[in-house]
């Protein structure tokens, strides 16, 4: 098969004529599962002087490629469905990069869809199986509340912490540290940001972390895992004798949640289920994550404005933006004066407000803009 194809440089505009041009076909090559055949071209053409956009035309041929090439995500049901992102998309947002000096990046649940965590609100989330997550009024005053979901979290936690970064994760680490990010806040409580290479804010704090509802007493989540195991041994051996696969939508046969517990059979907690409490003031213990029905520490509530007032640019990526605490950081930020956008597939409450909407995967598009203009990483 034989093909025409146009080099173009596809961004029109740089900040200074010393930036690097990512050409379309790196991106391309990058993207394309045809792109090994370009293995030859140069990705990236250095300027020293004024920039002159020269098209030019090459014939290409490829070897038969097979037409049923996966999609490497097809396979968790709770990702939803988007065509892949377009170069008018990644030009886009490779604009919106370039043109800030002080970014704020929030991330939500559609960062971690891709790593295998489900979500509430997408078409595939908890909420379209009827599931109503567990709030914050309703775990204080019930110990049968609090049996349910620790002993559901208990089980879950060993398949919750097997999900690895996505290529989304890496890509916004690697934008981080090369100076293009300055701060980044997240909504996710499942720390993949931190195996990536990244310290996000967590705005709804984070379930590697054990907190006393009475005191500030907190410890890690994995020690306290094991005080659930010594406390019920043979419930313990029970869950864990279950098969496990990490590579499965189901845990244990039993479908995961977004907060890491999974759905569980009553018999298995109901009476007998022990829950350790506090060691130093015997107070009830939960994850250190703000639940439905709490408000998110004033503290960190106020960081988290402080930083969206004072950007430049504001971008959500993988988010909806239902929790008003997400949801008054892109407002503030749009009031101040700063540059917005969304990546996410699905509608947001704060599409009215935002002049660049993108309907990708993130795990799509930001591993893209590595390759392009004055965003480029060379590989290590």
């Amino acid at each position: 098969m034989s093909m025409l194809f146009y080099c173009r440089p596809s961004i029109s505009s740089f900040k200074n004529k010393r930036d690097l041009l990512g050409l379309e076909l790196a991106a391309y090559q990058s993207s394309n599962p045809m792109g090994k055949w370009f293995s030859g071209v140069k990705k990236f053409i250095p300027f020293g002087g004024y920039v002159k956009l020269v098209q030019t035309t090459a014939r290409i041929s490829f070897p038969k490629i097979s037409s049923d090439i996966k999609d490497p995500l097809s396979h968790k049901k709770m990702v939803p469905y988007s065509d892949p992102p377009s170069m008018e998309d990644v030009d886009s947002l490779y604009e919106f990069f370039d043109r800030s000096t002080k970014l704020v990046v929030l991330t939500g649940a559609g960062m971690s869809t891709e790593s295998g965590i489900p979500d509430y609100r997408s078409p595939n989330g908890a909420y379209s199986t009827g599931f109503k997550p567990i709030t914050h009024q309703e775990f204080l005053r019930s110990i049968k509340a609090q049996r349910r979901y620790w002993a559901r979290s208990y089980a879950g936690w060993r398949r919750f912490t097997a999900a690895q970064p996505s290529t989304g994760h890496i890509a916004l680490s690697s934008l981080e540290k090369a100076g293009h990010i300055s701060f980044m806040i997240t909504q996710n409580v499942d720390r993949l940001h931190h195996r990536a290479g990244s310290n996000p804010l967590e705005l709804h704090g984070t379930v590697y972390t054990v907190a006393c509802t009475n005191c500030d007493f907190t410890l890690p989540r994995d020690l306290f895992q094991d005080q659930v195991k010594a406390h019920n041994p043979k419930w313990a051996e029970a869950i864990e004798s279950l098969d496990y696969d990490s590579r499965s939508d189901q845990s244990f046969g039993m479908k995961q949640r977004p907060d890491g517990d999974i759905e569980i059979d009553e018999k298995f907690w109901e009476e007998d289920f022990f829950i350790p409490d506090c060691q130093r003031c015997q107070g009830i213990l939960k994850p250190d994550v703000v639940f439905f029905g709490d408000n998110v520490p004033k503290a960190r509530a106020d960081a988290a404005m402080e930083a969206a007032k004072g950007c430049d640019a504001f971008l959500v990526l993988g988010s909806s933006l239902m929790t008003m605490s997400a949801f008054r950081l892109i407002k503030a930020a749009r009031e101040a004066g700063a540059a917005t956008a969304i990546v996410n597939i699905g509608a947001t409450r704060a599409d009215d407000l935002v002049p660049l909407k993108i309907n990708v995967r993130v795990g799509e598009i930001l591993p893209r803009l590595l390759n392009v203009g004055s965003l480029s990483i060379p590989a290590l």
